[in-house]
Formats: C-alpha cells, sequence, structure tokens
C-alpha cells in the first residue's frame, strides 16, 4: 500500500536538498574566509573583495565561466578586482565536487555579492566548464580577469 505524505511534510522533503545545498556553500566559504574575510571583504592590498565584480562576472556566461574556473583551477595575478590590482596567487580548491563548487559560488552571491540578478549556479554548468578546461593554469585564468574587466 502506498502512502501519502502530508502536504507540508512533501514540501519540506523536496526543499531539504536546496536548504542543504544553501547550507553546505556556507560551510564551504569557511576556507574563503582565511582570506577573503566571512563578510567578503578581502584584504586591501592582499585578497579581493567578493562583492560587485563578482556580482557582475556572475551575470555574464564569460564571467560565469571565469568564477568557475578561479575556485576549480585557482589564479594567479595580476588581476583587477573593483578598480584595483592584486598580484597574489589564490590556489585551487580542491576536494570539492561539482555541486559544492556551485553551492559556494551560490553562497557568496547570496551574502557578499547581494543585489545582483545573476541566476544560481548549478552543479551541472560547474562539470561543462570543468571539462573544457583540462589545460588551464592559474596564470591563465588571471589573464582572463583582463578581459573581463575591460568589457
Amino acid at each position: 500500500m502506498i502512502r501519502r505524505l502530508p502536504p507540508l511534510l512533501a514540501a519540506a522533503l523536496l526543499a531539504a536538498p536546496a536548504a542543504a545545498q544553501t547550507a553546505d556553500g556556507a560551510a564551504i566559504y569557511k576556507r574563503c574566509a582565511a582570506c577573503h574575510l566571512a563578510t567578503g571583504a578581502g584584504v586591501p592590498g592582499a585578497f579581493p573583495p567578493l562583492r560587485a565584480d563578482i556580482r557582475a562576472l556572475a551575470g555574464k556566461p564569460d564571467g560565469r565561466h571565469y568564477l568557475v574556473l578561479v575556485v576549480t583551477k585557482g589564479v594567479s595575478g595580476p588581476i583587477t578586482v573593483e578598480g584595483k590590482p592584486y598580484r597574489g596567487v589564490m590556489p585551487a580548491q580542491a576536494g570539492l565536487n561539482d555541486a559544492q563548487i556551485a553551492a559556494v559560488l551560490n553562497h557568496v552571491l547570496a551574502t557578499s555579492a547581494k543585489g545582483g540578478t545573476a541566476k544560481p549556479f548549478t552543479a551541472a554548468e560547474v562539470a561543462q566548464v570543468k571539462a573544457g578546461a583540462a589545460g588551464m593554469t592559474p596564470a591563465a585564468i588571471g589573464k582572463l580577469n583582463a578581459t573581463l574587466t575591460t568589457k
């Protein structure tokens, strides 16, 4: 015999994956906060902020591609963020699966880069970017930054 779930319980179970992804994004972001701070404000001259430029990049296809590459492959400067130069190195965030990468990018969009209208990142989008980025290096990704910030 098949039982029907009460509507509220069914709705809660359907919402659980989205809530879990949001929670995962916040937990994963703790590794980012070591440099970019809990607020995403960054450290002037050392670690860039995760605010306006992230919001703008997430709103266009080539920018979204770049953001996924930064998390998955890392980036080395020089790069320009919010009009200021940075010459540091961000290592690839190893050990994260596609859903976790999407979750942390969505967490940044929802917290530090508030106010944008960018669609959420998905695990499928992350997988697609990664599949086409086998030979990308952090320096090559840093060069992409220049093409995106001048548009």
